[in-house]
């Protein structure tokens, strides 16, 4: 048997990790000075008053979850007989793999015929999520776990995303950007367009004045770089801005082809406690990221 998990920084909810019939960790965030465990400690994500906190000046932190966490998802079960594979967000942009690395070593020692698989999809948010649905779908037609390993290490760097923020200063306090770039790009409407790179890094790549500006440059990265775009899945992923969202579809049908499969996603809180409210991203399928 084999029992796949992701987590919440991907944006899975547990309704979409359902549909692949994934296992969701959760990623927690801060915020008041309490830490919150999404869709442990609530049901169902609350975008607006999450984000609209944040509108109001609040800037939550985020952390990583230690091995005993881990333990707790993972020893049911090898406990029941099931090996694991972790389809997971970017370990170059957290801490907490060492704790998973310390609980898959305790866990291995106590279940040792018990196998665990671990990829990394060298990204976060919409586009770790892009990538493990694919890594789902194959699952859904029988695949192994050293298939769907296969697949991800081969097919990862296909998958891009682009996206802009609109308030730099959840970038500054992240130490995504300096703090002079992030007080001037908010004063003069300012908004940086950011990738992930090969390294499963966000990498800002330039900057446009303005939205449309910024929502057109992001459907030009589409248009550049897209392959057989048609034939995957594109996800726009948004910080409560669905109105946002939905004129970069309407500029992806009209401008590029009108057949193509596009979904949206609400970054999951604690992603967006470093991008902050209104920003819009595109994942695609792509010659390179």
């Amino acid at each position: 048997m084999l029992s796949i998990f992701v987590d919440s920084d991907m944006d899975f909810t547990p309704e979409k990790a359902a549909e692949y019939g994934f296992s969701l960790i959760s990623m927690p965030y801060s915020i008041d000075g309490k830490t919150v465990f999404p869709y442990e400690d609530f049901e169902v994500f609350d975008q607006k008053a999450f984000y609209d906190r944040l509108r109001e000046g609040v800037i939550p932190t985020t952390s990583a979850i230690g091995a005993e966490k881990y333990m707790e998802y993972f020893e049911p079960v090898f406990e029941a007989g099931s090996d694991i594979l972790y389809i997971h967000f970017s370990a170059a942009m957290s801490a907490t793999f060492a704790a998973l690395d310390d609980a898959i070593r305790r866990l291995q020692i106590k279940y040792p015929d018990r196998k665990f698989y671990e990829v990394d999809t060298l990204a976060i948010t919409t586009l770790s999520y892009n990538i493990a649905c694919a890594a789902g779908d194959l699952y859904k037609k029988g695949a192994t776990a050293e298939q769907i390993v296969e697949f991800v290490e081969k097919e990862r760097q296909h998958f891009a995303m682009y996206f802009f923020a609109d308030d730099l200063k959840f970038f500054k306090h992240s130490g995504r950007v300096s703090g002079l770039a992030a007080t001037m790009g908010t004063m003069l409407g300012i908004r940086p367009i950011i990738y992930i790179g090969d390294e499963g890094k966000m990498v800002s790549i330039g900057k446009e004045r303005g939205r449309i500006k910024a929502m057109e440059k992001l459907v030009s990265y589409v248009r550049e770089l897209g392959k057989d775009i048609s034939e995957h899945r594109i996800v726009i992923g948004h910080t409560d801005c669905e109105e946002l969202a939905l004129e970069v579809k309407q500029m992806l049908l009209d401008n590029l082809d009108s057949r193509l499969n596009i979904e949206l996603m609400v970054v999951n809180p604690t992603a967006g406690s470093h991008c902050g409210p209104n920003g819009v991203g595109i994942s695609f399928y792509a010659k390179h990221r």
